[in-house]
């Protein structure tokens, strides 16, 4: 057992030997095994640092400076804009601060946040145990709130209301959003609601109305125009619902629905007749957009022609195009095509099996400019940004469910990608590595550098010659040839 343990540690020491070796000072790459690396990096002017295979990083790239405990934990900084943030087993814990905002949100339950929201309202910090406790302070306190769900409270410009009371919730809450008021007894049983010309109120689902006559309003422009009024009322809800829209307005609208008999809307740029309301057979005659669809058992089976075409038997077969898009199917999730044309932006996206394959390509049609991402899951994961820079992944697990989401890249990607590969379009910079360093290879203008066994053997060539490095030793290497000894 001792010769067992001696035989370990003589291991452990020439691995250290051997890292030592290779770690100089002031050296701007360094390779040492799985235990470390450092080397500058290909898409951006910076340098990277790794440490135990994929279990540690260390990056300065574009002013920002970033390190991760993949998959456990990861920070990154950019000192010129104060923005600072991290993440603790993304997206359980993560923490964002720009200047003197800030956030902490644990899961999607418990969160903080504060800072200088407006000069005039001075600083405002919220905490949040979702959907039990809301809180928050502020220097001006029309903005302070407390919330306990569901005994009292009151909130401020949160669950998408402006403003929130509530006493033994449901008993008693009201709500405000803009200018309407709903006071709610036995929510959603009983309410009234009341506002600029509204008035209304319900008593679930037996009977309910609301009633707003026009008033004037003041648009985007500083102009004046009209806010058309309505009249709305059901009975026996969702069995018989009655409505007057756009009263005042140059477009009115009246609908009529029985379920599941019949329903019809009827206005001087649309009319809808459904049979069937709402799983039946409808008709839509669109006179402003110039089209007519017929469609059964929407959206199941559709046909429409003029300005939109469409022509759906789900699940096997669809085809619309309308307004610059365009989104063709077989066999639904068996082979899927999109796109958008909205110049300049002309976007094309091609699936197959929904997510097990993916080709989008976004094409600037004026710069002639492109962009394209490339996931063939969960084998690899390719991407050309627009500036021409390119990216490819082998092994890909979670990117292409998350294809535009930084955090999980950086966080999770080092820990199962095989090989990575980059191709810097400016200066032409190419950089390669397989299983964290195992093989990697660099290449810019006319100097090379390739390494095997995490750097055990290097070589490295450049214009002034070239030379090999075995377990961290010099053999020598052989001189660049002058143009005299090529003559």
């Amino acid at each position: 057992m001792a010769k067992y343990r001696q035989f370990h540690w003589s291991l452990f020491c020439l691995a250290g030997f051997l890292a030592a070796g290779s770690v100089r000072a002031g050296d701007p790459e360094s390779l040492a095994g799985p235990a470390y690396a450092k080397f500058g990096l290909t898409l951006d002017s910076g340098w990277r640092e790794e440490a135990a295979g994929p279990l540690f990083y260390r990056q300065f790239a574009g002013g920002q400076s970033q390190w991760a405990l993949p998959p456990f934990f990861c920070r990154t900084s950019t000192p010129q804009v104060d923005w600072n943030e991290w993440e603790i087993f993304y997206p359980l814990i993560d923490y964002r601060r720009f200047g003197q905002e800030y956030r902490l949100q644990i899961g999607e339950l418990l969160s903080f946040s504060g800072g200088q929201m407006q000069e005039e309202n001075g600083g405002v910090r919220h905490t949040t145990v979702f959907p039990i406790y809301f809180h928050a302070h502020s220097s001006n306190t029309n903005g302070n709130y407390t919330a306990v769900v569901p005994f009292y409270g009151h909130l401020v410009n949160r669950l998408f209301r402006d403003d929130i009371k509530f006493v033994l919730f449901p008993l008693y809450s009201e709500t405000r959003k803009k200018d309407v008021v709903t006071d709610n007894y036995i929510y959603p049983i009983f309410d009234r609601r009341r506002g600029d010309g509204l008035k209304g109120w319900q008593i679930w689902p037996l009977f309910g109305e609301d009633r707003k006559t026009p008033t004037l309003r003041m648009n985007s422009m500083h102009e004046v125009e009209t806010n058309g009024g309505y009249d709305n009322m059901f009975a026996l809800w969702p069995i018989y619902i009655k409505s007057l829209s756009g009263l005042g307005t140059t477009n009115p609208s009246s609908s009529q629905t029985v379920v599941p008999f019949y329903s019809e809307t009827r206005s001087p740029s649309r009319d809808q007749t459904s049979y069937g309301f709402p799983f039946g057979y409808n008709v839509i005659k669109d006179r402003e957009q110039g089209y007519v669809e017929h469609n059964f058992l929407w959206p199941l089976f559709v046909q429409a022609h003029g300005s939109k075409t469409i022509s759906r038997y789900f699940p096997f077969y669809s085809r619309a195009e309308h307004n610059g898009l365009e989104s063709i199917f077989y066999g639904f999730l068996l082979y899927k095509y999109n796109r958008l044309q909205s110049p300049p932006l002309d976007r094309h996206r091609t699936r197959v099996l929904y997510f097990l394959y993916s080709d989008t390509v976004e094409r600037n049609t004026q710069s002639h400019d492109f962009k394209r991402r490339v996931d063939f899951w969960p084998f690899y994961s390719y991407e050309r940004k627009l500036d021409g820079n390119r990216r490819l992944q082998i092994m890909g697990v979670l990117e292409p469910f998350f294809p535009n989401n930084r955090t999980m890249s950086r966080e999770y990607s080092p820990v199962y990608t095989l090989w990575r590969g980059e191709k810097n379009a400016h200066t032409g910079a190419t950089s390669q590595s397989f299983l964290w360093n195992l093989y990697r290879h660099e290449s810019a203008g006319k100097s090379k550098k390739t390494s095997l066994l995490f750097g055990l053997i290097q070589y490295q060539c450049s214009p002034d010659g070239g030379s090999w490095r075995v377990c961290h030793l010099k053999l020598g290497g052989k001189p660049a040839q002058t143009t005299a000894a090529k003559s």
